[in-house]
């Protein structure tokens, strides 16, 4: 759940966007949030109180002077600006096993109460695991939700998107059955289905037993369940690969800004660089510290 920090801080979200990474290969998402909360100098105004992470404690990433480096982080905390009407969430460590569903849960349930407008995932899947058609063009793909589609589905097609695409259940034996396939994608598929499979399933059995909506059963269900009508959600993802994934991340936080406008690009160019986004301060030791002198 969420705790905020201090008694100004706010716990109504309403109207705001919400930004989370999934802890994917490469972590990309939680380096793109990295750079958004760094450049945006967002604010911390809690944290998000969970047992589905692995326990973590550490300095203040974003550090700007030494005054502030000796801030505690922990695995889950939340950043806001309402002058641009978001929030973010920034998760800094591993799912415990078994916890992905729950988690799920209980971040579609925090997004409800805090009257979020919508939720952008930002994730990542294995280069390798492309099929034919994913390998032509960009890397980069898009997901929407029936809810949000209707709103910015044309926006998508202007900025010339391309779809994240379904690929055949059984390769070579029935091709025509397609199924999302996000491999390394973390809690991707799980949180974008979850909301999606609940609404539809209910539907389902509603149309077998020839029930309407103005019966109670609809009607408590529709106020107990995370619909997805309720809350829209688009997910941002690049293929890539293991490794130095900085130049992965600043791809995806461009792809972002294209659509949400986060920071100005003052050039003539469409393309926002990676000079236009602060580098948090964490990153010097993002690949531990250098080598010693002593060994050579």
């Amino acid at each position: 759940m969420f705790v905020p920090c201090g008694t100004a801080a706010r716990r109504d979200f309403k109207g705001f966007t919400l930004l989370m990474p999934s802890v994917s290969v490469g972590n990309v998402g939680q380096l793109v949030i990295d750079l958004v909360i760094s450049t945006l100098d967002m604010p911390k105004v809690g944290y998000f109180y969970t047992d589905c992470l692995v326990p973590m404690v550490g300095n203040n990433p974003y550090a700007t002077a030494e005054e502030n480096s000796t801030e505690l982080s922990i695995n889950a905390e939340v950043y806001s600006l309402p002058s641009k009407k978001l929030v973010v969430l920034q998760i800094r460590s591993p799912f415990i096993k078994n916890k992905y569903r729950s988690f799920c849960q209980t971040v579609l349930s925090w997004v409800k109460s805090s009257k979020c407008a919508r939720v952008i995932l930002l994730s990542s899947s294995h280069a390798y695991q492309r099929d034919d058609q994913q390998l032509h063009g960009t890397p980069l793909r898009y997901l929407l939700s029936p809810t949000i589609q209707k709103t910015v589905g044309d926006q998508m097609q202007k900025l010339n998107w391309k779809e994240m695409e379904k690929v055949a259940a059984y390769p070579e034996i029935n091709n025509a059955e397609k199924v999302l396939h996000i491999p390394g994608g973390g809690i991707t598929k799980l949180l974008f289905t979850e909301r999606i499979l609940l609404s539809m399933s209910f539907s389902f059995v509603l149309k077998k037993k020839n029930w309407v909506e103005h019966q109670p059963a609809y009607s408590h269900f529709k106020k107990t369940t995370n619909c997805s009508k309720e809350i829209p959600m688009a997910v941002l993802l690049k293929f890539c690969s293991e490794g130095d994934n900085i130049p992965d991340a600043l791809a995806l936080v461009n792809y972002l800004n294209e659509w949400l406008q986060l920071i100005k690009n003052e050039s003539s160019s469409t393309t926002t660089t990676a000079s236009h986004w602060k580098i948090p301060s964490s990153w010097r030791l993002l690949f531990g510290s250098g080598l010693p002198p002593a060994l050579f």
